[in-house]
């Protein structure tokens, strides 16, 4: 049995917090690059050069990408041979309020969603855990802004909605979102399991690679098609027009109950952060 200490938690999380805001990671990276070379609108050109520049202004500086850092999305994988010597979900909130504090970003969470009183520190974190085999745990933190994230949708579609369905209402929800979700996106999109399920599939489709493919033929091509129907949307970067709207389409698929067909969008923003460490 492997004992993993709160402070290492806190430490890899404060860490990543900060990580995941200042740099955007490589496949976005590829993806913007290619989306600029492209692009033939020569203003739909100059925003995702400008969005590229700010990118490398960051880096450098160590500043925030985006003004708006998030509220934090923690997924955790527990292995089951490994033993959290203490408060797990403490230990991560502590890192969240320190990475926060130390990159000096924006505190966006409120304590009470009607009353609106800040917390002060960007905690409480939205935790996921998972377990899997051996003794490793995996952190991913995923600050995530609110003007893609309130894009986002969730849907019960009937079964015999079916595929046709899903894609329209996946198109829809991005056509509806128009500039506000900061285009390029990326859309993460879930689909079986429960209402929550999908929602939760749709979130963590934004954490695979946006050049990706998903490992089954049938809903890769799904994405491919999705891709090519947002992208004739015409909504492209930054809401100006152009080739790029979204840089990919991820989805993600959970079996679900005979009489239902949930589907859920989350979309990320053109930068769409996320950062990963194994302890």
């Amino acid at each position: 049995m492997r004992i993993i200490e709160p402070e290492q938690i806190t430490d890899a999380v404060a860490k990543l917090c900060i990580g995941a805001n200042v740099e955007i990671s490589a496949d976005i990276r590829r993806a913007l690059e290619n989306a600029r070379d492209a692009e033939e609108s020569k203003l739909a050109r100059s925003v995702l050069e400008t969005l590229l520049k700010n990118a490398d202004v960051a880096k450098r500086e160590n500043l925030p990408i985006c003004q708006d850092t998030g509220m934090a999305v923690v997924f955790v994988t527990i292995g089951r041979d490994s033993h959290i010597n203490g408060d797990i979900e403490a230990a991560i909130n502590e890192g969240v309020r320190r990475g926060y504090k130390d990159g000096y970003f924006r505190n966006s969470v409120v304590h009470d969603p009607i009353s609106r009183k800040n917390t002060g520190d960007n905690t409480p974190a939205v935790i996921h855990y998972e377990f899997a085999a051996g003794s490793q745990l995996e952190i991913t933190v995923a600050p995530k802004g609110f003007g893609s994230e309130n894009m986002s949708a969730v849907r019960m579609l009937n079964p015999s909605d079916g595929l046709a369905g899903v894609m329209d209402f996946v198109t829809e929800t991005v056509r509806l979102a128009e500039a506000n979700p900061c285009p390029p996106i990326v859309v993460g999109v879930g689909v079986g399991g429960t209402m929550e399920k999908a929602a939760l599939l749709a979130k963590k489709a934004l954490l695979r690679d946006v050049d990706s493919a998903n490992e089954e033929k049938e809903w890769a091509e799904v994405e491919s098609r999705l891709l090519e129907r947002i992208n004739s949307l015409g909504i492209g970067a930054a809401g100006y027009g152009g080739k790029t709207t979204a840089l990919g389409v991820n989805v993600l698929t959970y079996p679900t109950h005979i009489a239902g067909l949930p589907v859920a969008v989350n979309i990320g923003c053109h930068v769409t952060r996320h950062k990963a460490v194994v302890l």
